[in-house]
């Protein structure tokens, strides 16, 4: 009589019975591990759990344990499907370890991954091939000799695309740029949105530059994102002969310095170049703000040079005339001081008209200004800086209002202001208002609450900061 246990299936029955739950639950303890740890692994981990395991031992169970023979089609239909999975979680983790667990500046993280799904469903097929030898027992080298012409025909066909696919494929290796970065062709300047087999695709600002890859990779082009935070912005103005060169230097550095767009570490520098030319240049955050600064750098200057009396491009300029003068002393400075008429007559020749353009800085935190200024047209923003560098608009100052009254005092302003539009004003130094001031006792104390309400406003942003 014939034991069960001398039969070969018991123990392979007995085997699976026994090690398909213990290494089940081994596959699901390092799978939850791995979730907790955030590795890269643990989605092949499930898989290999989840279906390589089952089916597995499923084939196991049919061939070994029930003795059903391996050339039957449900058996070849498992064992096809299990060794299709074997061979996706095989590729998986090879791609989860050798290249999405590589450095950043490695060749394995500079791979594009166009590349790796060629390789993947590359191997795919040979896999498949081979499982269709051993498993079906197809011939397979027909497929291949079938394959190998079709491809030399179509690459005869294409090879001009082809050409261009390559040439992409190389470049999207080498990765001399990236999406987001700046790129200056000699067909065009712009930033990359899009970079595919064919062609890079560039905004320009006035369209899609849709540019082939071979072109790229046979001609010189810059990329002006890298290396990071390096990029610059070179202005050129002209100025008088007669025009000192330190004022107008200092002048076109103080303008750059004030533009929203300069990055945090950058110093403008102003280098004079002969014939009344002046080279300004001007570190960017990013090539995207170049538009924006060169603008607001060129507006800005304009203002800024007929307040120092510079002459920009050769132009006189005669804005504070006589006429505009007396009238914004009557309309605005007199009644604002209290003057008579006499007082008045004699600022004629010692007030000035000047111009800030929008958002130009007027007056700086820490400044102690020289004399006061008086709103003819226009509004001011006054703005506290808060301890982390953030701005805060505290007050709003429109036609008539006045700036500068720490002048009098002679101590540094607490709060900057800012030109919301063009802003025409009337300036007039400290030692022709101090002599016209003191002599209004009452004019001082309306001065002194003032200047006591604008420096709570300061206090009150600072506290608010801290509180935060």
């Amino acid at each position: 009589m014939e034991h069960a246990w001398d039969s070969p299936w018991f123990y392979w029955a007995i085997a699976i019975a026994v090690g398909f739950p213990l290494t089940l639950i081994l596959l699901t303890e390092l799978h939850n591990t791995l979730v907790r740890r955030g590795n890269r692994l643990a989605r092949q981990v499930g898989l290999l759990r989840t279906y390589v395991l089952p089916l597995g031992a499923l084939l196991l169970l049919l061939v070994k344990a029930s003795q059903v023979p391996a050339g039957d089609v449900p058996v070849r239909m498992l064992t096809t499907a299990f060794g299709f999975l074997v061979l996706l979680v095989l590729l998986s983790g090879l791609n989860a370890t050798v290249f999405e667990a590589a450095p950043e500046e490695s060749w394995r993280k500079r791979l594009p991954g166009i590349f790796l799904d060629v390789a993947r469903f590359a191997l795919i097929g040979i896999g498949l091939a081979f499982m269709l030898s051993y498993i079906w027992g197809v011939r397979v080298g027909g497929v291949f000799t079938a394959l190998g012409i079709t491809s030399v025909v179509i690459g005869l066909m294409l090879q001009n695309s082809v050409g261009q696919i390559v040439s992409g494929l190389f470049m999207l290796f080498e990765q001399p740029f990236r999406i987001d970065d700046w790129l200056d062709t000699t067909t065009g300047r712009g930033r990359v949105i899009e970079v595919n087999w064919r062609s890079v695709h560039i905004d320009t600002g006035g369209g899609i530059r849709v540019m082939p890859n071979s072109m790229l990779a046979t001609t010189s082009f810059t990329n002006l994102s890298r290396p990071a935070g390096v990029y610059k912005l070179g202005m050129t103005t002209t100025f008088s002969a007669t025009d000192p060169p330190d004022r107008v230097c200092a002048m076109l550095s103080r303008v750059a310095a004030g533009l929203p767009q300069l990055r945090i570490d950058s110093v403008p520098r102003s280098v004079p170049l002969g014939g009344g030319e002046y080279r300004t240049s001007i570190g960017l955050k990013s090539p995207a703000d170049d538009g924006a600064a060169r603008s607001t750098f060129l507006r800005w200057v304009w203002y800024a040079a007929r307040r120092e009396q510079l002459h920009l491009d050769g132009i006189e300029d005669g804005f504070s005339s006589p006429e505009r003068v007396e009238y914004a002393l009557r309309t605005v400075v007199a009644p604002a001081l209290r003057l008579n008429a006499d007082e008045e007559r004699s600022l004629y020749s010692r007030a000035r008209l000047v111009r800030y353009g929008a958002d130009e800085v007027v007056e700086y935190t820490g400044q102690v200004p020289t004399g006061m200024t008086f709103l003819v047209v226009g509004r001011v923003q006054l703005a506290a800086t808060t301890d982390d560098g953030s701005i805060v608009p505290i007050s709003t100052l429109a036609e008539g209002s006045f700036l500068g009254l720490t002048a009098l005092t002679r101590q540094p302003n607490l709060a900057s202001a800012y030109a919301l539009e063009e802003v025409t004003a009337l300036e007039i130094d400290r030692e022709h208002l101090e002599h016209l001031v003191m002599r209004e006792p009452l004019l001082l104390q309306n001065f002194g609450r003032i200047l006591e309400e604008r420096r709570n406003k300061v206090r009150r942003v600072g506290r608010s900061d801290r509180v935060g």
